[in-house]
């Protein structure tokens, strides 16, 4: 509950961000933006992982309400198809890989599909019409998970067998089903557009999320007491202009 409520509260401060009083823009400017992501997920007990690696893609929605001294202000909002989830390092107490059945180092990932909604307040500074600007925006994300995919090269069966000879012995989360389809945190990013007159705005961007709620239940009675999602971003945004402020 309490992390729900820092939520809102930075919910709050992301709209509040916009309130303030400079010049007049109504600048309204719509696209699509493609990205990589690579993911995990902070397990309590730990699950030791090294990155997933998924897509992101989806539409992207800007209104720029005004220029507060030389800071230009911003509304951006997303609505994106994710590909996130966990990879596991399943390794000895040696730092060596463990052989499956046939021989193979033992694998297991779970991609996780998700329709994300990123709300953010934006500042930039640097050229509106023509040129570079760079850019600083941070808020809320929503996640609705859609479904999930395992990929794996060997059996529970064989996993509990050799439970003893892994460095992390965790494996609770290879055959849980996930409990709480809605998803939501934080997330903030920096970044540079390139505006071209009459063509458009081609951005790229580096962002980071960090879940506030868990893809298990975390109470007492549940095995997680932590099952957070951690996302790296890297994107390209192309917007063009719906409607432009005259000067």
């Amino acid at each position: 509950m309490r992390r729900f409520f820092i939520f809102l509260l930075f919910v709050l401060s992301t709209f509040s961000a916009s309130a303030q009083i400079g010049e007049h823009r109504n600048d309204l400017s719509i696209g699509f933006n493609a990205g990589y992501v690579l993911s995990n997920i902070s397990f309590t007990p730990k699950v030791t992982q090294s990155m997933h690696s998924g897509f992101s893609g989806g539409f992207t929605f800007r209104y720029v309400c005004e220029k507060y001294f030389n800071s230009i202000c911003a509304i951006q909002a997303e609505l994106n198809y994710s590909m996130i989830g966990w990879k596991e390092k399943i390794l000895d107490a040696k730092d060596a890989t463990i052989l499956n059945d046939k021989g193979e180092p033992m694998a297991y990932a779970r991609d996780l599909n998700y329709i994300q909604l990123p709300i953010l307040a934006r500042l930039g500074w640097g050229k509106e019409q023509k040129g570079f600007q760079f850019f600083f925006q941070a808020g809320p994300q929503f996640g609705l998970y859609i479904n999930d995919k395992e990929k794996t090269n060997f059996t529970i069966a064989y996993a509990k067998e050799h439970i003893t000879e892994r460095s992390n012995q965790t494996i609770a989360q290879d055959t849980m089903s996930v409990a709480n389809k809605l998803d939501y945190g934080i997330t903030a990013g920096l970044g540079v557009e390139y505006s071209i007159p009459h063509a458009g705005h081609i951005l790229f961007e580096g962002r980071y999320y960090y879940g506030l709620g868990d893809i298990y239940g975390n109470s007492k009675k549940d095995y997680f007491s932590r099952s957070n999602l951690g996302n790296i971003i890297l994107k390209m945004t192309y917007l063009f202009d719906i409607t432009k402020t005259k000067k």
